[in-house]
């Protein structure tokens, strides 16, 4: 008896608890409803001030009855989320053609930080956009052995606000000799992250990333085989980058992948509301929802910390008595405000429309798909690796037992290679 009733007031204060934060999270997003849309008309205001000219938004009406005309198509490559995000007050502020932003120039925005490292790429004489690719070669072969099939090449690709740091400080130190001398590693730093190039002129959607990836690492280092490795929003990209030269992959790992399901035909404002639900509880899910549905808020952030990041990584040397920063602090700012909200919006959710498509193209061609999820991830739906299962019958699903989104390969570097290695062993 006393254990029912036990189980009875949990139950009510589950019930109770989900009321109070659902009517927080309902006052607070509110506000901040309205909150971006006056930020909407500061930014047109200030930004013609400094530029010269406004630089366009997703607020307007118009853009958004525009965009209505283009659903029918199923291959267009923006997300709806970028016009359909709930906002009572949307349309108060100036209205501004989205297609300006087409014709943005290279320059650094006001808002954008300047410094060396993050305008680096800028300084290429070709005026040839390459990403920054880290190549670690096959120990005692010669050069020779690289091209076409004799070494297995390994592609590895970051997440969101990531960089190819999260390859070369956790997987790449802990691979043995003998997977050393067989296997040849390259990570990329995505479009519009780490070193790569962060145009302002790219909407930043599955195909500029893709199309980037075989220009910067499939044509130069001569990728007749290859596999992959990725990890979040990198799981997209990887899918569409597989499924494109499905005849050349020879198995794709995918570490927690945001694969996101839908009955309804706008699987992109579904994605939307599952990665970036607007609650106030737990604090990462809030964070998400904060930078993913207020545009104008998130430039207001990315003003703040990126582009003084430099100020901030110094404060945290200070407070940490350490002068190397962890990696992750680092490239959490290495983005601009127009690269990540494109990349979040095309990406993540606009990706999630042809990630069936992806999916089937790699069944076909037998390609060895090993699905890797912990237990506790936060982030992206636990059922993901179940549902590519369902959609990919072949495809090898592992769950981790108390492993979140982060902590999936942080923390667990030798079991992550010992899994890898296994892999590409079977394979070869």
């Amino acid at each position: 008896m006393q254990k029912i009733s036990v189980n009875f007031s949990q139950k009510w204060l589950q019930i109770l608890s989900e009321i109070l934060i659902s009517s927080a999270s309902a006052v607070v997003f509110l506000f901040l409803d309205l909150l971006d849309a006056i930020f909407c008309v500061f930014f047109k205001l200030i930004d013609e001030f400094i530029e010269g000219k406004s630089s366009g938004c997703y607020c307007s009406i118009e853009n958004e009855e525009e965009e209505e005309e283009e659903e029918n198509d199923s291959d267009n490559e923006l997300s709806n989320t970028l016009y359909k995000r709930t906002n009572l007050f949307r349309g108060i502020g100036f209205r501004r053609n989205v297609s300006s932003r087409r014709k943005l120039n290279e320059n650094v925005r006001w808002s954008d930080c300047s410094c060396e490292n993050c305008v680096s790429w800028m300084s290429n004489i070709a005026g040839e956009l390459k990403l920054h690719v880290v190549v670690k070669e096959i120990h005692q072969v010669n050069l020779e052995d690289f091209k076409g099939k004799k070494a297995e090449n390994i592609v590895f690709l970051h997440g969101f606000l990531s960089s190819s740091t999260f390859w070369t400080e956790t997987i790449f130190p802990y691979l043995s000799e003998d997977a050393m001398q067989k296997c040849r590693l390259l990570a990329v730093d995505l479009l519009g992250f780490g070193k790569s190039p962060k145009p302002n002129n790219c909407l930043y959607t599955v195909i500029d990333h893709v199309e980037m990836i075989e220009s910067s690492v499939i044509q130069p280092f001569e990728l007749n085989s290859f596999h992959i490795v990725a990890h979040s929003m990198g799981c997209v990209v990887a899918l569409a980058l597989a499924a494109k030269h499905s005849h050349s992959v020879r198995s794709i790992t995918l570490i927690a992948p945001p694969y996101v399901t839908s009955t309804k035909e706008d699987v992109s404002l579904t994605a939307l509301n599952r990665l970036a639900a607007r609650r106030l509880w737990p604090p990462l899910l809030f964070g998400s929802s904060f930078m993913s549905w207020y545009e104008h808020l998130g430039r207001c952030v990315c003003y703040i910390i990126c582009k003084n990041h430099r100020i901030w990584e110094g404060i945290l040397k200070l407070l940490t008595w350490n002068r190397n920063l962890h990696f992750m602090a680092i490239d959490l700012t290495r983005h601009t405000h127009h690269s990540a909200w494109h990349t979040m919006h095309n990406v993540l959710c606009g990706g999630a429309k042809f990630m069936d498509k992806y999916l089937e193209t790699l069944n076909i061609a037998k390609v060895k798909i090993n699905v890797i999820q912990g237990s506790r991830d936060q982030v992206v739906p636990m059922e993901s690796g179940n549902n590519i299962k369902m959609k990919v019958p072949n495809a090898e699903v592992k769950i981790v037992d108390n492993a979140d989104h982060t902590s999936i390969v942080i923390g667990r570097e030798k079991e992550l290679c010992n899994d890898l290695e296994k892999l590409w062993g079977s394979i070869c």
